[in-house]
């Protein structure tokens, strides 16, 4: 058994004491002593001390620690009706039709957007001239161009927000809705 350090109620590590800098290779002990108590005792050092559970290790006893429990347990019925609901409405037609509307605002709008941010790199990149072109006093095409990826940026996102609010907000609330009245009757069911 380890040796517990008296000023901090700790187990030992590897039979270092417990005062900062108290070590062998130290400093401390070349100071001279002003009166200070000696600490004499050690503190616990958890990163050696104390092994994962799991890794068949013994335990206090002697005896091998138990393992980890598994992650995932076996599901039970009610939580396969659950899931069978899901799976219900992921395939209902609402479903698609609101992850169509989805899809059919943000690929292009991703694709339309990455294509331009790749087109000012590139065109920063490899013809500084052009991006250097005074466009107005000491504003360039360069800045321009950047300033328009902030612009851009904004104007996606509140085009995508506003597409999402008027048509597929309500839709997707209704089956948000559905779904919890879908599990509450399983649950209900199951009890």
């Amino acid at each position: 058994m380890l040796p517990v350090c008296p000023c901090l109620g700790m187990q030992s590590s590897k039979g270092r004491s417990c005062g900062v800098g108290d070590g062998p290779d130290s400093s401390a002990g070349n100071q001279q002593d002003h009166g200070a108590p000696a600490r004499e005792g050690t503190y616990a050092d958890p990163w050696y001390d104390a092994p994962a559970s799991g890794w068949g290790e013994l335990d206090g006893t002697g005896r091998p620690a138990p393992s980890v429990p598994p992650a995932r347990r076996e599901p039970d019925a009610a939580a396969v009706r659950a899931r069978d609901v899901y799976v219900e409405v992921q395939r209902s037609a609402a479903f698609q039709e609101v992850r169509g509307r989805y899809r059919r605002f943000v690929v292009p709008g991703a694709s339309a957007f990455l294509a331009w941010y790749v087109a000012y790199v590139i065109a920063a990149t490899t013809a500084p001239r052009l991006m250097a072109r005074p466009v107005v006093g000491a504003v360039n095409v360069g800045m321009l161009a950047g300033l328009g990826q902030f612009l851009t940026t904004f104007l996606l996102t509140w085009a995508y927000a506003r597409h999402a609010r008027l048509r597929r907000d309500r839709a997707a609330l209704e089956l948000r809705w559905d779904t919890q009245e879908l599990t509450r009757g399983v649950r209900r069911g199951a009890l």
